[in-house]
């Protein structure tokens, strides 16, 4: 009875608190078959900030709400956010194990597997994830196994490409940064990745290591002028700290790539990756499937079908780079 009750308070605390984020218009689906007073509760483990991915959640509410899963309706969301440590991603899917939540949705390789030591029965859903196979999330793509699933960035494998998009822009690159957390397998594994495809390039290569945000700052004093361009590992930190990084960036005035467009928005160079509203569009697929009755073990975690190549060419300007025209013409988007 007690579990019951707090059931029933978390539905009532709960019922709306996505719906500020949920843009569209209501889905025409009818919404899904459930027992009256009764919605489906998805805890929603963000891994970074509102700032940072407000925008990819308020992605998966409305593709929610086309399949007709309306807040306060058909389905309660708890949003909880991780701001980049792994911790309080512990934290936070401890609490909704205790609350009995019926799926996690989360993204990231670090927080996926935090949710998956939280339980091995509640389902988890991924938007996205470096490499979830390596990192022991699942079993492998087609055949996922236990209760977890999601999409694959497969981040390591588009290293080399961003590689050479740097070539392309910096004249006579030679000496390459790259920026990377550490405490992240998936970070350690693209930058792996980047370090091998560098050295088939003949580039000279400076690692530098955080952790901490606290880390950042000192980690760019360190390079002094030792690099002519950075490629930025991105992951939860990174993405919570992205403003910090890219100042800092400028500052040392680095050319700098990374994997998703909201980093170029925010004023750096180029960014070549997944389209991250697509694949979150896709993990309410995924969501969608499971309350309505699937298994997480039995669907296959799927893959980019689209890749995005963004270029600020005010920042370039500012960089006193020219971007070649014929690399203009592949833009997906150009932003002046």
């Amino acid at each position: 009875m007690g579990d019951q009750l707090k059931r029933r308070e978390f539905i009532g605390l709960f019922g709306g608190a996505a719906a500020s984020w949920a843009l569209a218009a209501p889905g025409t689906l009818a919404a899904p078959a459930r027992q009256a007073g009764n919605p489906a509760i998805i805890g929603f483990l963000g891994a970074g900030t509102p700032s940072s991915h407000g925008e990819l959640f308020a992605a998966l509410v409305r593709r929610l709400r086309e399949l007709g899963w309306i807040e306060g309706s058909s389905v309660a969301i708890a949003v909880r956010w991780a701001e980049g440590r792994s911790t309080r991603a512990a934290a936070i899917a401890a609490e909704f194990v205790r609350l009995k939540v019926d799926i996690i949705v989360t993204s990231g390789t670090p927080m996926a597997s935090e949710a998956k030591k939280a339980t091995a029965t509640i389902p988890i859903v991924f938007a996205t994830a470096a490499d979830p196979v390596g990192a022991g999330l699942i079993a492998s793509l087609g055949r996922p196994g236990g209760n977890i699933t999601g999409l694959s960035l497969q981040q390591a494998e588009v290293a080399g490409k961003r590689v050479e998009l740097l070539q392309e822009v910096v004249p006579g690159l030679r000496k390459l940064a790259i920026l990377a957390n550490t405490g992240s397998a998936a970070a350690v594994l693209e930058m792996n990745a980047v370090q091998a495809a560098a050295r088939t390039m003949n580039l000279e290569v400076t690692t530098v290591e955080i952790q901490r945000a606290e880390d950042i700052a000192p980690a760019f004093e360190a390079l002094n002028t030792s690099a002519q361009a950075l490629y930025v590992c991105v992951e939860a930190l990174v993405n919570s700290n992205r403003a910090r990084i890219h100042s800092l960036a400028m500052g040392a005035r680095l050319p700098a790539i990374y994997n998703g467009r909201a980093h170029v928005e925010a004023g750096s160079l180029m960014s070549y990756g997944p389209n991250q509203l697509e694949l979150w569009r896709r993990a309410a697929d995924h969501v969608d499937k499971i309350l309505r009755g699937a298994k997480p073990a039995n669907l296959p975690v799927e893959q980019p079908t689209k890749f995005d190549l963004v270029i600020n060419l005010t920042t370039a300007k500012a960089l006193g780079l020219e971007v070649p025209p014929t690399l203009l013409a592949r833009a997906d988007e150009v932003i002046e």
